[in-house]
């Protein structure tokens, strides 16, 4: 059987993950009480191979479960059960503009005097633990719905053939580096197309970009320093059971160099790692090469 137990913070968008993990053929069960997780896989453990669960666990627990949560998962490997943790992220800021968009109260408001930004903090505090359990971190701030659906998708179809599925993100370090990322390499050092006032409204998949940061030797020194490092240690991060990688690579504004660096590093590793997902943060592109 397959087991996929989502988690993170209210708002982040969990229920649209065990929605999309549904229409997988997943049996999908929100707020699972954390004690009953091995009972309830003990039950469909015996539909073998067909059996597909997905359940959330979150800040909504019992008191105490979570703490339990650990050595559960532990129980689970050592019984050879094939599961993997998504832990769904958010910016606080983001979350408490869609609290008060939404007018919901948050979870732990309800039995409490706590202000929704300190119930929000405190939720982070509680699944810390989750988090540093997860498989996969996602950071939802920037995903539309159809976005998050295609994100939990695409993972979980690559989880189920047993491949590491790599992910590389252009990003601008002005709207911060993203929460999900697993490594981070910065190329503000590279010639800038921005203060070409004739180049400045391309972006780094445009012709004139490509030509422009192209003619640099440096910048084409640094795709294939990177390109190394990544075909040298990617296998060491499969072997160590890693499922999933993201790759952000940052300029400035996110528009140039970054997405050029990831377009060219994605079209050399998709050689040597197989099929590559493409995300462009700043541009609100996601695609596979």
């Amino acid at each position: 059987m397959q087991l996929v137990i989502i988690s993170g913070r209210s708002g982040s968008g969990k229920s649209i993950a065990l929605q999309a993990l549904e229409d997988l053929g997943y049996y999908a069960i929100d707020n699972l009480p954390a004690m009953l997780l091995g009972s309830l896989v003990d039950e469909l453990r015996d539909q073998g191979d067909r059996a597909h669960l997905a359940v959330s666990i979150d800040a909504r627990n019992l008191p105490g479960a979570l703490e339990q949560l650990p050595s559960l998962l532990e129980e689970l490997r050592q019984r050879q059960i094939d599961f993997q943790v998504i832990y769904l992220t958010t910016d606080a800021r983001i979350l408490l503009e869609r609290y008060s968009a939404t007018r919901r109260r948050h979870p732990l408001t309800r039995d409490s005097e706590m202000t929704l930004e300190e119930a929000i903090n405190k939720e982070e505090e509680t699944l810390h633990g989750i988090r540093d359990l997860a498989d996969l971190l996602i950071d939802t701030s920037r995903l539309s719905v159809h976005d998050l659906r295609r994100r939990i998708t695409d993972q979980v179809a690559h989880q189920q053939r047993d491949q590491l599925t790599l992910t590389l993100e252009s990003f601008g370090y002005k709207r911060g580096v993203p929460l999900d990322a697993d490594l981070v390499f910065d190329v503000r050092c590279l010639p800038n197309p921005y203060w070409d006032p004739t180049l400045r409204q391309f972006t780094g998949r445009d012709e004139q970009i490509v030509d422009f940061l192209s003619g640099y030797p440096i910048v084409d020194a640094m795709s294939e320093d990177i390109q190394a490092w990544l075909e040298r240690w990617l296998p060491a991060y499969l072997n160590s059971q890693r499922s999933y990688m993201t790759i952000a690579i940052g300029c400035t504004g996110g528009q140039h160099r970054s997405v050029y660096m990831a377009e060219q590093l994605a079209k050399r590793l998709t050689a040597s790692m197989g099929e590559v997902q493409l995300r462009h943060r700043e541009l609100g592109l996601h695609y596979t090469l």
